[in-house]
């Protein structure tokens, strides 16, 4: 019992040691500007909202839409829907209401919610 003990307390320190978790750096980045959206969430929510019916997206299977712009290196653009400064706030707000932000533009309100665009940006972001 004391061995499993042991065990068990080594594998949780190595698991807060920098470096040691499957998280990457860029991960950690996207977290962090984001407010603590999951990038591993957001990369399942842009399936379930459909976005790779319009764009091509690296890490999303299916992701191969031509109707938007392929979203690969979205977290080094300046500027978002031709529009906005690309910063998270105003990504997570395209991502939910892009008719606010250019109304004669293709890409549909999806009903996205506040918490899935932070993930969903969250994931975007780590496309660098």
């Amino acid at each position: 019992m004391r061995h499993k003990l042991l065990a068990m307390c080594l594998l949780a320190s190595f698991a807060a040691v920098p470096g040691c978790s499957r998280e990457s750096s860029a991960e950690r980045q996207a977290k962090m500007m984001t407010g603590g959206g999951n990038p591993h969430v957001g990369r399942g929510l842009i399936r379930k909202y459909g976005c790779e019916a319009c764009h091509t997206i690296r890490g999303v299977p299916g992701a191969r839409g031509l109707v938007g712009p392929p979203l690969d290196g979205i977290g080094n653009r300046y500027v978002i829907a031709g529009e906005l400064t690309n910063t998270p706030s105003n990504l997570m707000h395209w991502i939910q209401h892009p008719h606010d932000v250019e109304p004669h533009t293709m890409m549909p309100e999806m009903g996205v919610t506040e918490q899935d665009s932070r993930d969903i940006a969250a994931y975007l972001y780590t496309l660098r």
